[in-house]
């Protein structure tokens, strides 16, 4: 059987091939995020509503639960819930936001929201609020 001249066959690409088997690989590898992780106090949290209501967070932020101020000033915390890093860059966990929410600044420098007036006790509380926003 005589051999036949490879130089006239069409070229497959293998590089697409390739391309979509290691996007593939990389979507099996990820996970759904669930729907929630943090199970917090309903008690907690209705104490952190009265602890933001008390030191004024609606002035700048529109929050779930408080009919007024509704502060446009800095993020809505409407839709608040624990997927997704905290103010773009801290891991969400109760022990970070209970931090960042009694002072921002030495959580995470150069934010522009200001240490508030809360005990370590209060902002827990208010950590358990915000965790409770989605869970309705």
């Amino acid at each position: 059987m005589p051999m036949r001249d490879r130089s006239k066959l069409p070229l497959r690409p293998v590089a697409p091939v390739w391309a979509m088997m290691a996007g593939l690989a990389l979507l099996s590898a990820c996970k759904q995020p669930p729907a929630s992780r943090i199970d917090a106090d309903a008690a907690a949290a209705a104490r952190g509503l009265s602890a933001m209501e008390t030191v004024g967070c609606g002035a700048c932020h529109e929050i779930p639960g408080l009919d007024w101020p509704k502060g446009r000033t800095a993020p809505s915390l409407v839709g608040f819930d624990d997927i997704g890093p905290i103010a773009g860059q801290l891991a969400n966990t109760p022990a970070n936001l209970a931090a960042f929410v009694r002072n921002a600044p030495a959580a995470k420098p150069g934010s522009l929201m200001p240490a508030m007036p809360l005990s370590e006790s209060e902002a827990r509380d208010v950590a358990a609020y915000l965790y409770r926003i989605d869970d309705d």
